[in-house]
């Protein structure tokens, strides 16, 4: 399964992630190409515990029924719900996004699975430092596929 901490998956998503361009037209969404990096970044702030956060009551609920799925091998549906702490709407400098998302991977590379495992998710709570890697994987790839690169 792919993870963001295998080097040749992220590798991939590297190449994919500098041909992403500024003008790219999304597929679905609401988001644009800057606003959907940072959307990306925000999520890494998560991962790396740069941006703290606690399970909602709604994950609790739903997190045994859904985590297999969400955590598989099937990519992430179109318009898939996103928690609000994470919905970007206001105008982003594209390159500056870019370069922080980029940063926040490294960050999350860097601590590697063991320091992403005392993160909490804010829908799923807490995840082994694997499950955070094949996430942040299928999130950056949902994004990516989002503007057909």
């Amino acid at each position: 399964m792919k993870s963001l901490f295998n080097p040749a998956d992220r590798e991939s998503l590297a190449h994919r992630l500098a041909d992403l361009e500024r003008g790219a037209v999304r597929q679905w969404g609401k988001m644009d190409p800057a606003q959907m990096l940072c959307h990306c970044a925000t999520g890494l702030e998560a991962a790396t515990g740069a941006r703290p956060m606690k399970q909602v009551f709604l994950g609790k609920l739903l997190t045994p029924f859904l985590r297999g799925m969400v955590l598989g091998e099937r990519p992430f549906r179109r318009n898939s719900p996103t928690d609000p702490a994470f919905v970007i709407s206001d105008a982003r400098d594209f390159e500056v996004e870019r370069t922080r998302l980029a940063t926040f991977i490294d960050r999350f590379i860097q601590y590697g699975p063991a320091a992403a495992a005392r993160q909490t998710h804010p829908f799923f709570g807490r995840l082994s430092g694997d499950e955070w890697g094949r996430l942040m994987y299928k999130h950056l790839d949902h994004h990516l596929r989002q503007f057909g690169v």
